[in-house]
């Protein structure tokens, strides 16, 4: 292959990674290692909250949403602080994001489960509304709150995706050093969210709708796993977090 062909790849001063090579990159991770990576963090969070298909897509947005901007965020760091970034990742920076994120989908996750658990572990008659309502204002308070709740429900796969892009590989570790030769953030934001938007397409894509699927039969054929299942996975979140920051 002819040099004339690689400065598509390179950039023409040999200094940036161009378009089309921080594009190729970042795919070439996103197909490989990081569905390794990322499958147990969020694949246990659409699991867990087994609302099918349809909300584990939106999980999945919002997770590659977080990791786009972080990539973007990360090589306009790099232009700025030069190869100084590259090295604050290879320490205890990626695991403290990343186990920090984790526990907190963890306790999200255990916070909604709650409400669902508590009438099958509590003792048969006993009352546990101390705040009876009627069943319409009930109905009307639920559907206030559902829309800022689905919204809210966005953030952790959010945090989770941007504290995932900090787990130093090969690829990231080849951009932010480029990134960094450039001398420049605004070239260093465009090939950090290019690197992203190239890694966002994954196999996570099609994966974590069937985790989604999956979670939501298991509810559907056995109502009283729906709390088991959230708590499960808040657990199994829990301890990827957890060692996480033993890493540290």
């Amino acid at each position: 292959m002819s040099f004339e062909a690689l400065m598509p790849l390179v950039g023409t001063e040999g200094e940036s990674l161009g378009a089309l090579g921080a594009f190729l990159l970042g795919m070439s991770m996103g197909l490989t290692a990081c569905t390794v990576t990322c499958l147990p963090f969020i694949g246990t969070w659409v699991m867990g909250r087994g609302r099918g298909g349809k909300a584990a897509a939106g999980d999945a947005t919002a997770f590659l949403a977080g990791r786009v901007l972080a990539y973007g965020l990360l090589g306009l760091l790099a232009g700025l602080s030069g190869e100084r970034l590259a090295g604050w990742l290879t320490g205890p920076a990626g695991n403290l994001a990343i186990g920090l994120a984790s526990c907190m989908a963890a306790v999200w996750l255990l916070h909604g489960a709650l409400p669902r658990l508590r009438p099958l572990l509590a003792p048969q008659g006993v009352a546990l509304n101390f705040h009876p309502r009627r069943p319409a204002a009930r109905a009307a308070v639920a559907g206030a709150g559902c829309a800022p709740a689905r919204r809210a429900d966005a953030l952790p796969p959010f945090f989770l995706g941007a504290a995932l892009s900090l787990t130093p590989c090969a690829p990231l570790g080849w951009l932010l050093t480029v990134c960094a030769l450039s001398g420049s953030a605004l070239s260093g934001l465009g090939s950090g969210l290019l690197f992203g938007t190239g890694a966002a397409l994954s196999p996570l894509l099609v994966l974590l709708p069937l985790f989604g699927s999956f979670g939501r039969t298991l509810v559907e054929e056995r109502r009283w796993l729906a709390g088991f299942l959230s708590a499960g996975a808040a657990l199994v979140l829990l301890g990827l977090g957890v060692r996480r920051l033993l890493l540290i």
